[in-house]
């Protein structure tokens, strides 16, 4: 909270903070900032001190003022609220007007939740973060698989040449052996390691698509897909995620009318919902993607946190139509950035040609680290440690939110919850934000971004009863 103690004014102190929220996109371009009378009940100041501060966002060009429509964050285009009703706020400007201006609903998109993973808004649990706590993943056998790849003779061979572009042999060979555990038939030459699963959904995005082609992808989703393949120029059509796995009779319309080129989807422990696909609908999935002929990309990243005989596409199909794709940066080391792709022998090399005009290799040092981790087991009982205290902060976190009125629309499981809160979370976000603590809002799951009672919580990061304390009171506010 602003406060009367600090050397800065209140009015300072109001601008460095909404500045520091557009600079790294907690607030992004085209967001509408809260009316004066909204953001003054919000900050405990008076209009005026609101008044000066968003003429200080206006000299420093972060903001512009829209006639008869209110403050948003600068951008380069044009962007227009869609939303019922916005259109019709009776706002008033200059800023000296503005004292009568509505409350808005101001957005997060993907990328300022991206950023939140570098940025975090204080030293507090953070419900909204797609990842573990750091304290969840540290362990002493990484620093023992760095030091072995990384004696002098081990320098010598892997640091004065480029390495495999299919990625290290020795890695290849540990996931070829991991995916047999669960069923999915991968030699290591089927195999291409990336700079994480994002890189790898990419590279199967750019090898097999063009600019305006359409991509079904499961809704809600994880936000960062939306974005990339937006941003790729793609067509999305958004299919319904159901507890069983997509809606068929959706992707089947969307096949007679669309001719979609590739399904991306996340068969075990969906993200946001915890949802996992049962065999009747991959059966009738796969039977789709023979029928229209398009491919799948099957995204495990949460494979680490998912019982073995989980159904997975790919273990159905035998590579045929589908491209798995797994990473471990959701489990074991971020900052290492190693995913990997597995696909047929013909497509697996137009999957490569695409990686190396990227970027040529990966970095075989880390690759050999993560494989001495596999073959010692250190990875197995890793995720079992992790599996076992993430069921614990589950359960806790579960009955926090329940006793605080919220619902969740899903059961639970895996790391994230999707929990309905009864109000919009893209207010609730950005009010939270004041207090320190970062939410993902349910429209950032969906496509098309429509108002959303839901949210999708961390369970790692959610088990504190103060957070749980201040989001009831901040909810009962709005």
């Amino acid at each position: 909270m602003l406060t009367r103690t600090s050397t800065q004014s209140l009015t300072s102190q109001l601008a460095d903070r909404l500045a520091e929220r557009i600079r790294t996109r907690l607030l992004p371009p085209g967001a509408r900032l809260p009316s004066v009378r909204e953001c003054a009940r919000q900050q405990g100041v008076s209009p005026y001190t609101v008044v000066a501060a968003y003429d200080q966002l206006l000299a420093q060009g972060l903001v512009e003022a829209r006639r008869q429509r209110g403050f948003y964050v600068r951008d380069s285009a044009p962007v227009q609220d869609s939303r019922p009703g916005n259109g019709a706020d009776p706002v008033g400007m200059p800023a000296a007007m503005a004292v009568q201006m509505l409350a808005s609903r101001v957005p997060a998109d993907a990328s300022s939740l991206i950023r939140s993973m570098f940025h975090r808004p204080s030293d507090k649990p953070q419900p909204g973060m797609g990842v573990f706590p750091p304290d969840w993943m540290a362990s002493t056998f990484m620093p023992t698989a760095v030091r072995r790849v990384t004696s002098t003779a081990a320098l010598q061979e892997l640091s004065l040449q480029y390495g495999e572009p299919s990625g290290d042999m020795a890695l290849r060979r540990s996931l070829s052996q991991k995916l047999v555990g669960i069923n999915v038939p991968a030699t290591p030459d089927q195999i291409v390691t990336t700079i994480g699963a994002t890189h790898a959904l990419d590279i199967v995005s750019r090898t097999l698509l063009r600019a305006g082609d359409p991509v079904m992808v499961e809704e809600p989703g994880w936000a960062l897909e939306f974005a990339r393949l937006e941003a790729l120029g793609m067509r999305i059509l958004p299919v319904p995620r159901r507890a069983d796995g997509p809606d068929l009779d959706v992707m089947a319309q969307y096949c007679k009318l669309h001719s979609p080129k590739l399904f991306v989807s996340v068969s075990v422990l969906h993200n946001p919902t915890g949802y996992s696909l049962t065999p009747g609908s991959a059966h009738r999935v796969l039977k789709l993607a023979n029928e229209y002929d398009f491919h799948i990309v099957e995204d495990d990243t949460y494979s680490h946190l998912a019982p073995e005989h989980a159904t997975r596409l790919s273990a159905l199909d035998g590579l045929q139509r589908t491209i798995y794709v797994s990473g471990f940066a959701k489990i074991l080391a971020p900052n290492w950035r190693i995913g990997f792709l597995a696909a047929s022998p013909a497509l697996k090399e137009r999957l490569l040609e695409t990686k190396l005009l990227a970027t040529l290799t990966s970095p075989t040092l880390f690759e050999r680290a993560l494989s001495w981790c596999i073959d010692q087991g250190q990875l197995r009982r890793h995720s079992e440690r992790i599996r076992i205290r993430l069921d614990g902060a589950r359960a806790r976190t579960v009955k926090l939110a329940m006793a605080h009125g919220c619902r969740f629309a899903s059961e639970p499981a895996g790391l994230f919850g999707w929990v309905d809160t009864g109000v919009d979370t893209d207010a609730l976000t950005q009010r939270m934000l004041d207090q320190g603590y970062l939410l993902a809002p349910g429209s950032l799951f969906h496509a098309r971004r429509p108002p959303s009672t839901m949210m999708r919580i961390n369970f790692a990061t959610s088990q504190d009863a103060n957070f749980w304390k201040v989001f009831s009171r901040v909810r009962d506010e709005l």
